[in-house]
């Protein structure tokens, strides 16, 4: 599920709901199905779109096209560590990016 739909479906119950117990175990559950989905949703590299790319921490306009370009040019990335070879990302970079990312 998107986790804005599941952020807005929190806040619902919230207004709604107020501090009741069933409410609290509802809104738990919300927080665990957001948490498991936000960690589920990894971007393809080999599939991304520039915008997609965009959404990734540490990557704006230039390095989201570096990526796509460097896909273009040189075939679909192998590994997640592939990424070392597009201009302007590094191995810190990659670091913080290889939790979000996937390659099919």
């Amino acid at each position: 599920m998107n986790t804005r739909i599941l952020t807005f479906l929190a806040l619902l119950l919230t207004s709604v709901c107020g501090a009741s117990s069933a409410c609290a175990e509802a809104l738990t559950t919300m927080d665990s199905v957001e948490h498991v989905a936000s960690k589920h949703t990894l971007v393809n590299l080999n599939a991304a779109n520039v915008e997609q790319l965009m959404a990734l921490p540490g990557i704006g306009k230039s390095k989201a096209q570096a990526i796509v370009a460097y896909r273009e040019e040189q075939g679909p990335f192998s590994s997640v560590d592939d990424l070392v070879n597009v201009k302007g990302i590094g191995k810190k970079l990659l670091a913080k990016l290889a939790a979000s990312v996937e390659v099919r």
